[in-house]
């Protein structure tokens, strides 16, 4: 079940109706059924990974709560660790690995027999386990206390606003709204409205149209020339992001008309100067949660420029793989690790010549052209991100810096559509950026200060 169908409308209008008659604690279960449902529609059978995973996770967590004994603590972050980390590599990377396996030891020329399974991949299943880790990490780490009650957990877990694709919740954001009694004010019913409809523009408009550009491009049969590389490159830029953003959106809308807040997952990310400050506005939630439990348990920027290098290169590997289980994927992490390197690089050059950045010091030539540029570094990641093997980046890598001997026969068509579906999202995020909508970064709430820059929603 979608957000853009008609199957969707009908059940949350379903939904809805409950909601706003049922007292609270019914509303908690009605609202649990309907996230089941909801994912059961996909497939029902991935139900019993999502119930695995809401059990062992909350029975984890209460047990480490219990004991000050490190080792019982230890063991139990392992258990719940092996679990999720079990389930996701089986289901999403058991093939990947096994074959790339069979194809090193062919280019060894040795025969190596590998069984690969007919695994269907869950829907969901890499966001629902980064939240369910965090949750027992959390725990662990004494920075949460875990509830009692599983049936708050579990709606945790599968609140069906975020189920399929994010974002990708921390227990102290969702659980306390879960288990207190909810007002849905005027203010969050026209919010709501408007993120659904801007996420349906973003998602139907936007995307689902620039997705024949892109297929147009990247297709197993296409042969595009530089000019059409380009374009097909850009129109992936906006169709990505409006699938994402829009989908993150509505999420956020329908959870608004039940009073429950979500984290804002994408800002403004073609709007940037550096790379660091890219991935703070794309897939923000991915972004902390790779920051906060994977580059930080590795060492983060501490011990040195090198192994702060080798973090980010180590995060943002595993991160490219989190997205797919595909050497592009790899590939694609490669990339933004180096980026990320080669971005400290610059900052820290500029810095040691005197030159300091001021990102929020309004729209300068120097701004501009910094922008740009970052803006192409980032679509070359959509490349590789896009292309169907490694063979298809050298081709259309090949295609985009060496072939512009002629426009090509699709190039005007892709321009007339990147103008007609790209520019009108691109207008309104540049007057939306300019302060129409913003408030503190999430940093800041609850900090009192006044320093804090505000962030705008998309």
């Amino acid at each position: 079940m979608v957000f853009n169908s008609l199957h969707f409308a009908a059940f949350f209008l379903v939904v809805y109706a409950l909601y706003r008659v049922l007292p609270h604690r019914a509303q908690n279960v009605m609202l649990l059924a309907a996230s089941y449902y909801f994912y059961g529609v996909w497939d029902w059978r991935f139900l019993t990974l999502l119930w695995g995973s809401t059990v062992i996770d909350y029975t984890c967590a209460r047990a480490i709560a219990r004991t000050e004994d490190p080792r019982r603590r230890w063991a139990w972050l392992l258990l719940s660790l092996a679990y999720n980390l079990g389930m996701l590599g089986f289901f999403k990377y058991f093939n990947f690995f096994a074959g790339s396996l069979h194809d090193l030891f062919a280019l060894l020329g040795w025969e190596l027999s590998v069984t690969t399974l007919r695994v269907i991949l869950p829907i969901g299943i890499s966001f629902y386990t980064f939240m369910t880790i965090s949750y027992v990490v959390d725990v662990y780490r004494r920075v949460y206390t875990p509830t009692d009650n599983l049936l708050d957990f579990a709606l945790y877990v599968a609140y069906f606003p975020h189920l399929v694709a994010g974002p990708i919740l921390r227990a102290r954001k969702l659980i306390p709204q879960i288990q207190a009694e909810r007002t849905v004010t005027g203010q969050q019913i026209r919010e709501g409205l408007w993120l659904i409809a801007w996420g349906l523009f973003q998602k139907v408009y936007v995307a689902d149209n620039l997705a024949r550009v892109t297929e147009g491009v990247f297709g197993p049969a296409a042969q595009p020339t530089g000019l059409e590389v380009l374009l097909g490159v850009y129109a992936f830029a906006f169709q990505i992001f409006g699938d994402f953003a829009g989908y993150t959106n509505i999420a956020r809308g329908t959870s608004k008309l039940m009073g429950i807040e979500l984290s804002i997952n994408f800002l403004y990310p073609y709007f940037v100067t550096s790379p660091r400050e890219f991935w703070r506005n794309w897939h923000i939630s991915l972004s902390e949660w790779l920051r906060d439990y994977l580059y930080v348990p590795l060492g983060g920027n501490r011990g040195g420029e090198g192994r702060t290098q080798v973090n980010l290169m180590v995060t943002m590997l595993l991160g490219g793989l989190w997205h797919g289980a595909a050497w592009t994927f790899v590939f694609w992490g490669f990339y933004q690790g180096l980026v990320l390197v080669a971005g400290r690089w610059i900052e820290q050059a500029a810095s040691r010549l005197g030159w300091r950045r001021q990102p929020h010091a309004g729209l300068t030539p120097g701004r501009v052209v910094l922008g740009l540029v970052m803006f192409h570094v980032v679509c070359y990641g959509w490349l590789i991100f896009r292309a169907g093997s490694m063979a298809q980046i050298g081709t259309l890598t090949h295609a985009l810096f060496f072939d512009w001997t002629a426009a090509g026969p699709q190039a005007a068509s892709h321009a007339r559509a990147l103008i007609s579906f790209a520019l009108p999202l691109l207008v309104v995020h540049a007057w939306r950026r300019g302060g129409a909508t913003c408030w503190r970064s999430s940093r800041c709430r609850g900090s009192g200060a006044t320093r804090c820059t505000p962030r705008c929603s998309t």
